[in-house]
């Protein structure tokens, strides 16, 4: 988006330092145990907290390469990592991941005579010791949040904890060190007993679902980390929360503070507009629901120059509009609606009239009609309709060079048959309405509704989103999503396994009803969902007979 709509001056987060941090893991007959130690008060990083051992890679882990035993595809970023990881868990725990000619391991008594503070790879050379630099494999890849001031660049490596060694900590950086299932270390943290640092926290999530060391050096075989993630920060019911780039709450986070500035809130509530950036707020209608999720996100575009395009009025909610007109300053250009079910359209009418009862022009209401497959309940009869790629734009005319603000219109079937998204295109915003949601997928319900029609749209958005350089979704329900390219595309195969799915059933049970395909077609969603899955199940049901339709064309 342009620097000029930025909420917040710009600055540029600290520089991360490369380091590397290891789990050490070992089989028990409850699961697998990972040692963790706990950090000294006084240190600057994580103080008191319950960590993996690591720290800042040294130049010499660089050159002692060939003092370490190396796997075929071990690049040798990967290897100097390992060799660093290895490094700290001597130089804190007095483990050693280094095997003797015979393949044994030191023991903890030959370790003891080892001196933690000098040389480390020298030491191993001299006694023989080749640095098991191969049995080292990367899990993740996390590098520190954008807001605190000393950041890292860590792989998460993971290792089968040696045969004959105990841990004994420096007891100067790391005490206590205790082995741990990952399951019992986050409740103890929940209780408030096992201080966990964000990216330990996430990590020991992961790794419960592994039964065995073994299954966990297996998906890391591959040489890349499962999961890569710069955690960012914003606040939630008065306190500090982080989040991953899979989280709802993280593109929004990344669009309102790009540099990790600790300034967004994220509670929803509906008495206040949300500013998002200079010229684009969201007010949210008071409807939350099973279907609507925290309510229906309404937004206004534009500044007080140029005036405002209001995009959803929502429900017919009186309290709801004032609002959205008070935010406005009562100069509202324009009311779109993305599409005319009742969550969305009801408002246009009414909100139109509060302008003009205030004295201002009459905005026209801007969309495409209903259909005549949509319900009743879904009428709409715009005052204009919307011409697919038609732009909108709103500018100050009387002042030369002023600031404008252009959306553009993409006719986006599917979801319903008249849905149409809007790009901001000087900011590379994509307003969604329904055919994108953050948290869920959208209902396809026929006859409205269309799958075809909705794969077809994902697409020509997916095009938009490189044509047009966008960024962030905004959607009518739920947070601002990132990286809008890969959403799209992460949709669109959900979507089309989730077909794959229906097909299957359908093969396995041909002379099944909707309620029979349903319950094994969706039985990864809550079973009190699968009267309105059953309507996107249809919409799979009758593209999939589009499909043979058109091979038996050809």
């Amino acid at each position: 988006m342009r620097a000029s709509q930025l909420l917040h001056p710009q600055r540029k987060p600290a520089d991360p330092r490369p380091a590397a941090t290891v789990l050490l893991l070992r089989d028990t007959a409850h699961g697998i145990e990972v040692l963790m130690t706990r950090r000294a008060m006084t240190a600057s990083f994580a103080p008191g907290g319950y960590v993996f051992p690591g720290g800042v890679i040294d130049a010499l882990d660089a050159q002692s390469h060939a003092q370490s035993s190396r796997r075929a595809r071990q690049s040798d970023v990967r290897l100097t990592q390992a060799i660093a990881a290895i490094r700290e868990s001597f130089e804190e725990l007095g483990v050693l991941l280094a095997r003797h000619a015979d393949g044994s391991h030191p023991t903890t008594l030959e370790i003891a005579a080892l001196d933690r503070t000098a040389p480390f790879a020298a030491q191993c050379q001299a006694r023989g010791l080749v640095l098991a630099g191969a049995e080292v494999f990367v899990l993740a890849h996390w590098t520190t949040d954008r807001d605190l001031p000393r950041r890292f660049d860590v792989p998460f490596l993971v290792a089968r904890m040696p045969g004959g060694q105990e841990p004994v900590a420096d007891e100067s950086e790391q005490f206590e060190p205790c082995w741990v299932r990952p399951a019992d270390a986050l409740a103890r943290h929940a209780e408030g007993r096992f201080l966990l640092i964000f990216p330990t926290l996430r990590t020991l999530e992961r790794l419960q679902a592994y039964p065995t060391v073994d299954a966990v050096l297996q998906a890391c075989a591959h040489e890349e980390p499962l999961w890569t993630s710069c955690p960012r920060a914003g606040w939630l019911a008065g306190s500090e929360a982080r989040y991953m780039e899979s989280d709802a709450p993280y593109g929004e986070l990344a669009l309102v503070c790009p540099d990790g500035q600790l300034l967004h809130t994220l509670d929803w509530q509906t008495s206040t507009p949300v500013q998002l950036l200079k010229n684009v707020m969201r007010l949210t209608a008071p409807n939350p629901g099973v279907m609507t999720g925290p309510g229906t996100n309404s937004y206004l575009v534009g500044d007080a120059d140029t005036g405002y395009i209001a995009i959803d009025p929502g429900p017919a909610d009186v309290d709801h509009l004032a609002r959205l007109y008070k935010a406005a300053g009562g100069d509202i250009r324009m009311i779109v609606c993305t599409h005319s079910h009742p969550d969305h359209s009801p408002g246009a009418q009414p909100l139109q009239a509060l302008c003009v009862q205030a004295g201002w022009p009459k905005p026209p209401v801007l969309g495409l009609p209903s259909a005549p497959t949509a319900r009743a309940a879904s009428a709409f009869t715009p005052d204009r309709v919307l011409q697919n790629k038609e732009h909108l734009t709103l500018a100050n005319t009387a002042v030369e060079g002023q600031m404008s603000h252009t959306l553009m219109v993409l006719h986006t079937p599917g979801h319903a048959a008249n849905h149409l998204c809007l790009v901001l295109l000087e900011d590379g915003l994509l307003f969604s309405g329904d055919h994108i949601l953050n948290g869920s997928t959208t209902v396809i319900d026929p006859p409205d509704g269309n799958m075809d029609d909705y794969l077809s749209a994902l697409d020509q958005l997916g095009s938009a989103c490189k044509l047009h350089a966008i960024e962030f979704i905004l959607p009518a329900h739920g947070y601002v999503l990132g990286q809008a390219p890969a959403a799209i595309a992460q949709l669109k195969a959900h979507r089309l396994k989730r077909e794959a799915k229906v097909k299957a059933v359908m093969q396995a049970h041909p002379t099944g009803t909707l309620d029979d395909w349903v319950k094994t077609a969706y039985d990864d969603v809550d079973a009190r969902i699968w009267p309105v899955a059953k309507r996107s199940l249809l919409a799979h049901v009758e593209r999939l007979v589009l499909e043979n339709t058109r091979k038996s064309d050809k």
